[in-house]
């Protein structure tokens, strides 16, 4: 699908933005910056705002979700804003019942586990997606020449929260569908697959510029249950991304990124990714020569260092800059995302040191 002709790829707005340079390979001087999670509880603009409001409410209250998106861009010079919202709106957007609790996380009081729940299951009807395309709208004007990020979960994630009925490091009850029931395991990541698409693909037909793919528990599989239990169903939705380009073919920069995820990281850009995101489990020059140094990455900051002395964090900060030197194009981010005891004043630091020093 080629973007309207007012979309900030095609008008120029941000074709020539670092972000988006660098994602669809020519390295930059200075390098972009952006971070994972920086609009959240890290923020006490964000927490002030959020008072008394549920999160899913918040993600489709489009004034809500503009000035949250926007609040990292101001305080801290980000080259990036990412799209606020949470990976199971998608399954609230469908007609289920979940709903995020603070302190633990997405949880549906009807898990799909039976082929009655999963064939009950529907796709997104397009007006439901008018709170989203039209704070995206919103956020592309207040931008500029900022690009905004789209994002989604990979169809495993986010099964694992259908399935599991929550966050579940063991996901035992994925583990006994994968292997016992493998015709509704399919059925139901492929419908994930789906409705994720849709969802990642009203943002950018709205306005975003990037998108951006979480799979936050692959890690958990071993490299032969990715490719069969999880691989097929990310092609499935990556492939339906592929199809978003610029006025001139060009597609819309895909980022994948997953967790602990390093065995795992050939088969996670075979199923269509552009970009590379990479935890900080991984040392990215490791992560650049198993793609021949021809794949842009991102990341990969270690949130722990987060908190030490600036000359800790600075050094680090450096060796993952030289690290991440080989790689066509690198956008600077963290291996994970903010984590809520975060001083602001130090993602803003790194963000001008960043700069200052890939000048």
């Amino acid at each position: 699908m080629i973007l309207p002709a007012e979309h900030p790829l095609n008008t120029g707005k941000t074709s020539a933005s670092l972000l988006v340079l660098n994602m669809r390979g020519h390295r930059t001087c200075p390098l972009p910056v952006w971070f994972m999670r920086q609009a959240g509880r890290s923020l006490p603009e964000y927490r002030k705002l959020r008072e008394g409001i549920a999160m899913l409410d918040s993600c489709l209250t489009p004034e809500l979700v503009v000035e949250i998106t926007m609040q990292p861009v101001r305080r801290h010079g980000v080259d990036a804003a990412i799209y606020f919202s949470d990976i199971v709106i998608p399954l609230k957007l469908a007609g289920l019942d979940v709903d995020i609790k603070p302190g633990v996380g997405p949880v549906l009081e009807h898990p799909v586990r039976t082929q009655e729940a999963a064939d009950a299951l529907h796709h997104i009807d397009a007006d439901a997606f008018a709170p989203i395309t039209t704070a995206v709208d919103m956020l592309v004007k207040e931008l500029g020449s900022t690009p905004l990020i789209g994002f989604g979960g990979a169809p495993f994630t986010l099964a694992s929260y259908l399935i599991e009925g929550g966050p579940s490091k063991d996901l035992p009850h994925s583990r006994v569908m994968m292997r016992n029931q493998p015709e509704l395991w399919a059925q139901i990541l492929n419908w994930c697959a789906d409705i994720t698409a849709q969802f990642i693909s009203a943002q950018v037909v709205a306005g975003a510029s990037a998108l951006q793919v979480f799979d936050s528990w692959a890690g958990r599989l071993s490299p032969e249950e990715y490719e069969t239990f999880a691989k097929p169903y990310s092609e499935r939705l990556f492939s339906q991304l592929a199809l978003l380009v610029d006025k001139d073919g060009v597609p819309v920069p895909r980022v994948h990124f997953g967790v602990g995820t390093e065995p795992l990281l050939e088969s996670m850009h075979g199923v269509g990714a552009t970009v590379m995101g990479i935890d900080s489990q991984t040392d990215l020059a490791r992560a650049s020569a198993l793609f021949h140094d021809k794949v842009p990455l991102q990341g990969n900051i270690s949130t722990e260092l987060l908190t030490a002395n600036w000359e800790t964090l600075a050094e680090h900060i450096d060796a993952v800059i030289a690290s991440g030197a080989n790689a066509p194009g690198h956008v600077v981010n963290l291996g994970h995302g903010v984590p809520p005891e975060t001083d602001p004043d130090v993602l803003t630091r790194i963000t001008e040191y960043i700069h200052r020093t890939t000048t």
